[in-house]
């Protein structure tokens, strides 16, 4: 087993087709097909179950996969050790984002690592399912750390670490009579429509938690993983929105309105508690560093 076979198995395992799998990884999808047959044949095992449409793991491929990203890790570790005592960190650093992280000044975050470490190569990615998604590739392994909103539980396998947070205010339909208070108490929308972010965002995530516990209800009749057309679609009428200052592009074109109690947005570190290689644990160092704890 070489881990030229691991890294094969888990593109195909994490693009469920040896197609994508072999444009990733920039081979011709013959000898990758052959690598994975070759790992098959060194474990005993069917890895996948292919047929003319899809390519699904089976049980023996998904218990692989945990332990082929650790193999891996482990693997870069070694090689991160060696260039580390040679004068300088190599690799790459899998960084995972949210849409909108006005809150903090990732650019700056991302500059500053660039020039203490010109040879790590830094990949930011965001995720499609918000937050939630993001901290599960961390757990997987997808990633090696994230900026996410978690304002409730997360999976086991990661830590959190609050980097910043700000009150979410209460984006009003301009023709509804509460967009002419000055302040709103929350039992005042039970029942109102809002425009909101699909599960898994930690604004949604925030917002319906907040009602749950106060036995309030609302209506969400639009879901956008978009925050401009969000506050476009309040504009229009669709509905209310709690919305994160910091994340809007043109705050002075909404009614915005303070709400008691209210939703929190909230920025956090997640990491692995897995041991992470020497570059992405310079890059959490920096991060930590720049956020220091409340004494």
């Amino acid at each position: 087993m070489e881990l030229r076979h691991l890294e094969h198995f888990l593109a195909v395992a994490e693009e469920r087709s040896f197609t994508r799998a072999a444009a990733r990884l920039h081979l011709v999808q013959s000898a990758l097909s052959v690598s994975v047959r070759s790992l098959e044949r060194e474990l005993g095992s069917q890895l996948f179950d292919r047929t003319t449409h899809s390519v699904q793991l089976t049980d023996a491929g998904t218990a692989l996969v945990v332990e082929a990203r650790r193999t891996l890790a482990a693997a870069e570790a070694a090689r991160d050790a060696v260039a580390a005592v040679k004068g300088g960190l190599r690799g790459s650093v899998h960084v995972g984002i949210m849409h909108s992280l006005a809150l903090i000044d990732l650019a700056a975050l991302l500059t500053r690592y660039h020039r203490e470490y010109p040879d790590v190569r830094l990949v930011p990615r965001p995720a499609q399912g918000g937050s939630a998604d993001l901290a599960r590739d961390v757990q997987a392994g997808k990633l090696d750390l994230a900026l996410a909103s978690l304002p409730t539980g997360h999976p086991k396998g990661v830590n959190l670490r609050t980097l910043a947070s700000e009150e979410m205010l209460l984006a009003c339909p301009p023709g509804h009579p509460l967009a002419r208070r000055r302040r709103i108490a929350l039992t005042e929308l039970d029942g109102e429509t809002f425009v909101d972010n699909p599960p898994g965002w930690g604004t949604r995530v925030s917002v319906d938690r907040l009602f749950a516990e106060s036995g309030l209800q609302r209506e969400i009749t639009v879901e956008v993983g978009d925050i401009p057309t969000v506050s476009e679609l309040v504009r229009s009428g669709f509905g209310f929105a709690f919305v994160s200052p910091s994340t809007l592009p043109n705050p002075r074109r909404l009614v915005l309105r303070r709400v008691r109690p209210h939703p929190q947005f909230v920025v956090s570190l997640v990491t692995p508690t897995r041991p992470v290689s020497a570059a992405a644990h310079a890059f959490i160092d920096m991060v930590r560093e720049s956020f220091p704890k409340p004494a």
